[in-house]
């Protein structure tokens, strides 16, 4: 009986059907905002330094640095504040339009998170 088909069909266990989605912010098609700057800017408010972030996010500090400026480039707002070293050493905090966009894009996130799965339970429900 290789190869015939009962023309019954199996469902899928639900538990293994997942949707994923990913979000991310632009300005004139070129990124702004993405999960990966959250956790860049995660990393900068807890270690209070772009290059402790930086080595705790597994890359390079210039990498840190060059996704920084470009989303300062292309918002036109400063958005980390940095002090040089020295006898108190030096450091970064994340500027209030940093925090403002930080908490804007995770409300954003929340509620297409929200969406999407809403819309996945309709769309496969019995799956």
């Amino acid at each position: 009986m290789t190869g015939i088909t009962t023309g019954r069909k199996r469902k899928p266990k639900a538990s293994r059907l997942k949707v994923r989605s990913k979000l991310w912010l632009e300005v004139d098609g070129e990124p702004v905002f993405s999960k990966g700057r959250e956790l860049l800017f995660d990393a900068i408010e807890s270690e209070g330094a772009i290059n402790r972030a930086a080595a705790r996010m597994g890359i390079p500090y210039r990498r840190a640095w060059g996704y920084i400026r470009a989303m300062e480039e292309r918002l036109g707002v400063t958005l980390v504040e940095t002090r040089k070293g020295g006898a108190h050493g030096g450091g970064a905090v994340l500027t209030e339009s940093a925090l403002e966009l930080l908490e804007r894009f995770r409300r954003l996130e929340d509620g297409i998170d929200d969406l999407v799965d809403s819309r996945f339970e309709r769309e496969f429900e019995g799956w």
